[in-house]
């Protein structure tokens, strides 16, 4: 059921702004082309969203995000402003940039949230909505947001943990690349839940891939019956495999996120599985919210998380992925 609202709570929003303009755009961060379709945007006033992650550097999956992102700010006639720190307090900084630009609508990811809770409270009283996405969803209601879109990372680590135990495994590594991220840590928790067999955390740092890899390289060697290492990212999965080889170990490497990457992996079979969010819906449905509440005072989910994932991938989807994957919108 909760699926269900939540596919009718999308489909309302996207059929609404379907009814108002066809897509595509002009380029850059004046329309935000996200690269696909043609023709006007809509004739309600420019607006201008920023949206501020905790994206660290390579990581593929913001890159997705932010092309969803652009391709609604083309459809609503919307200015785009994106901008990224991995560091809590400079993701905050960022926040408030933004709101000293006076921005429209602020899209925000809660990866540590209580260090966002001031400068959201800052944000509400400008009189700016915002929209969380990605992580920290029990605390958008909290920090004042219409809705938080994403996945639901306790379920989601509760799918692999299921999903692990089927295909017979018995001992897990959980690969938490960003340290103190609340969603990650959920994911591992999650996994663990359902497993039933010994989950190993291990922290890495997701944006040096030497280092990740030799951390999970080192862990493999030493305890030889870790049978499925499970990455929280999708650029710490190819790192993985590398890790695997290096150890001559013959763990199964499965991982949270897509990306063309590690479609070609699952292909190869050097991948077992992926957890899908589906980012590139994260950031479109992120933006065009904050245009439907300018434009009609909507709000997606009805004050609950609109979910976005998590969805198994496996080997056998890849035909209908790869196209999706290689234009970088899956």
């Amino acid at each position: 059921m909760r699926t269900a609202r939540t596919a009718a709570a999308v489909i309302a929003a996207i059929a609404l702004a379907a009814g108002c303009s066809s897509s595509g755009g002009k380029d850059s961060e004046d329309s935000g082309d996200g690269g696909a379709g043609g023709g006007k945007a809509v004739s309600t006033p420019r607006l201008k969203i920023a949206m501020v992650t905790h994206a660290g550097a390579g990581d593929t999956f913001w890159d997705i995000v932010q092309s969803g992102a652009e391709q609604a700010a083309a459809k609503d006639n919307v200015r785009f402003l994106y901008s990224n720190d991995k560091e809590a307090k400079g993701q905050a900084e960022l926040v408030q940039s933004a709101i000293d630009k006076k921005v429209d609508g602020i899209v925000v990811s809660l990866a540590k949230p209580e260090a966002m809770k001031d400068v959201l409270a800052r944000a509400a009283k400008a009189g700016i909505p915002v929209v969380t996405i990605n992580s920290g969803s029990e605390f958008s209601k909290r920090f004042g947001a219409l809705s938080h879109i994403g996945q639901d990372e306790s379920v989601a680590g509760e799918a692999v943990g299921d999903e692990l135990r089927g295909r017979g495994l018995k001992k897990a590594l959980c690969v938490i690349h960003e340290q103190g991220n609340v969603s990650l840590e959920q994911r591992c928790a999650g996994v663990k839940k359902t497993f039933g067999g010994p989950v190993e955390n291990l922290n890495v740092e997701g944006t040096d891939a030497p280092s990740a890899q030799s951390a999970i390289e080192a862990k493999l060697q030493a305890a030889k019956d870790i049978d499925a290492v499970v990455t929280l990212g999708a650029p710490i999965a190819a790192v993985a495999v590398q890790a695997r080889e290096g150890a001559g170990s013959k763990a199964e490497i499965d991982t949270f996120d897509l990306n063309a990457e590690v479609v070609k992996r699952l292909k190869a079979k050097e991948v077992g599985f992926a957890v899908d969010q589906q980012p590139y819906l994260q950031g479109y449905l992120a933006v065009d919210e904050l245009w439907l509440h300018a434009y009609n005072a909507n709000a997606l989910g009805g004050g609950k998380p609109v979910l976005t994932g998590p969805q198994i991938i496996t080997e056998k989807d890849v035909p209908a992925l790869e196209k999706y994957t290689a234009r970088g919108t899956r």
